[in-house]
């Protein structure tokens, strides 16, 4: 049964709205479209009460509304704007699936076995055309929603509140421009989980590589000797990863190298990776990896030929890497209080919280790492990246909750 039509309202509002990152562009935010939100979000907060301080040039808001104690003792909460590039998050068409049964067409149980935990539950999923858009709106959604309680309930006292939001956290650029100044918050929470109960302050130190390969075209007919067909040296790159390291084969704490992207003809092919692990130096020696296996090609035809053609010292693979995040919790582990405090107010709503891994990144992990200790919360959102997400309404209504008790 639904107890808060107010926060499903708003999410459907937000999600109809497009916000897609892009992972080519340079400028930031990445989409314009991204601002529609942010302007939106704008409006409500100021109509909230809260002091609104909106960088436009970059899409940033912060907001910040007064509480009991000193303002140096402000406590944040984050989520961000923009949605995956993995799916089109146009023409979102939000639905209701009352008292889940395990019957919807889209969301099944043979396809999605964790949804047998939803059964009764009052689910929001999209028609199957686009992503929903959970990640991360029903985030924002649910901070908007702490906000308006404390506004019509001026007589629950509550710390001193900062919010932000972000753009392009999708494509790993959410901290880019953030200015830790205007946030005014010293500890905060990003609101960027899924499922009610997990907390989590860990994650992969991340980067992204991208590897070009050049070849030469020449006609089929008349190639031998002549061609190198980028293409080919690609897959024979790509052959040279570890086949069980990838995300399909891991979990836990187990790292991976993920081929992203290939796109490419004959004279040039590039490959996409991202790279992650949990351990630092795990994580360094696969981004030696990337490189050595580079080497090893360039070595491998480059100091002859390639079957009998001339590439006249030519480097035919290249690889750049680029850090993405770190690991948060060589932050977190010095400021655990938040977690424990995370904890407590979900046993007092009478979840058992659940400590994970997160296999992922969150805005959170680069601003610990500025000094804004930012462990994460769940958002009831599943299915992430896919035309198959969902949100559990009971789920966001209890995260709802779980930030009130928070902010208290």
């Amino acid at each position: 049964m639904i107890t808060n039509t107010k926060l499903v309202e708003r999410f459907f509002r937000y999600v109809k709205i497009d916000t897609q990152s892009s992972e080519e562009a340079e400028e930031q935010p990445s989409t314009a479209k991204q601002r529609a939100l942010a302007d939106l979000l704008a409006k409500e907060l100021e109509e909230l009460g809260a002091t609104v301080d909106y960088d436009r040039d970059h899409c940033y808001i912060y907001a910040a509304v007064p509480g009991d104690g000193p303002e140096e003792k402000a406590l944040g909460f984050i989520a961000h704007m923009d949605t995956s590039p993995a799916v089109s998050g146009a023409g979102v068409k939000p639905r209701i699936i009352e008292g889940y049964d395990g019957k919807d067409e889209i969301l099944t149980t043979e396809d999605f076995p964790e949804l047998l935990d939803h059964l009764g539950e009052d689910l929001i999923a999209t028609d199957g055309t686009t992503l929903l858009g959970a990640d991360d709106k029903a985030g924002v959604s649910e901070i908007m929603n702490m906000l308006e309680y404390f506004s019509t309930h001026p007589e629950i006292s509550h710390r001193p509140i900062r919010i932000a939001f972000t753009p392009d956290e999708e494509v790993g650029r959410g901290t880019e421009n953030f200015d830790v100044s205007r946030f005014g918050a010293k500890e905060a929470y990003t609101v960027d989980g899924g499922k009610l109960g997990v907390l989590e302050y860990e994650c992969f130190h991340a980067a992204a590589a991208r590897v070009k390969i050049s070849g030469r075209s020449v006609h089929t007919g008349d190639a031998k000797n002549k061609m190198i067909n980028s293409l080919r040296l690609a897959m024979e790159y790509n052959a040279m990863l570890p086949e069980a390291e990838t995300p399909e084969h891991t979990e836990g704490y187990e790292g991976f190298y993920h081929l992203d992207k290939i796109r490419g003809d004959v004279e040039e092919t590039v490959l996409d990776y991202i790279i992650r692990d949990h351990d630092r130096e795990k994580f360094a020696a696969r981004k030696k990896v990337m490189l050595q296996n580079a080497d090893f090609m360039n070595r491998k035809y480059g100091s002859e030929n390639v079957n009998g053609i001339n590439i006249h010292g030519k480097e035919l693979v290249q690889v750049e890497i680029r850090d993405q995040y770190s690991n948060m919790a060589e932050v977190m582990k010095d400021h655990m209080e938040l977690i424990t405090r995370a904890q407590e107010a979900l046993r007092s709503l009478g979840v058992e919280p659940v400590t994970e891994p997160i296999r992922g990144g969150t805005d959170g992990a680069a601003l610990s790492f500025m000094g804004v200790p930012c462990p994460n919360l769940c958002t009831g959102g599943y299915n992430y990246h896919s035309r198959y997400e969902y949100a559990s309404i009971q789920e966001m209504e209890k995260t709802a909750e779980l930030l009130i008790l928070l902010a208290q």
